[in-house]
């Protein structure tokens, strides 16, 4: 594997989480959107991963490292919350309000593993590039 193709799982890595980090923040957002386009309430979204194989590194050394991929963002299927608020616009009948389902303490624990991931990819692109300015030094 040539050294670059670390950097590239890294960026990889980087992209992914910065796309959940996205995600995340449109899932807080619109933790109150009671009516969309659809006439429900705003449903959470999540994102996908995937991977696919890096180039030859494993001939190398017998390990399989994989670039990590969006496949798809996908809704929630998990119930609205039910709330009762009979002033709310959108209240039925009994005053009922389907609410999104989006849980607070879930976003921002998913927001911190991305944060955590992501700043893990920027240490391992940053000590892939001293090792190669090392390995540069050796060769002079």
């Amino acid at each position: 594997m040539a050294i670059f193709g670390t950097f590239e799982i890294s960026a990889s890595g980087l992209h992914v989480q910065r796309k959940r980090m996205d995600v995340i923040a449109g899932n807080l957002a619109n933790m109150e959107t009671t009516r969309t386009e659809r006439g429900l309430p705003y449903r959470r979204k999540m994102i996908v991963l995937g991977s696919e194989p890096a180039e030859a590194f494993d001939s190398v050394f017998n390990l399989q490292l994989e670039r990590a991929r969006i496949d798809e963002i996908v809704e929630d299927p998990s119930p609205f919350l039910q709330v009762h608020d009979p002033g709310h616009p959108d209240a039925d009948a009994e005053g009922s309000v389907l609410k999104p389902n989006v849980d607070l303490v879930v976003e921002m624990t998913n927001l911190l593993m991305a944060r955590r991931v992501f700043e893990a990819n920027v240490t391992a692109m940053k000590t892939t590039r001293q090792m190669v300015l090392k390995a540069l030094e050796i060769g002079r």
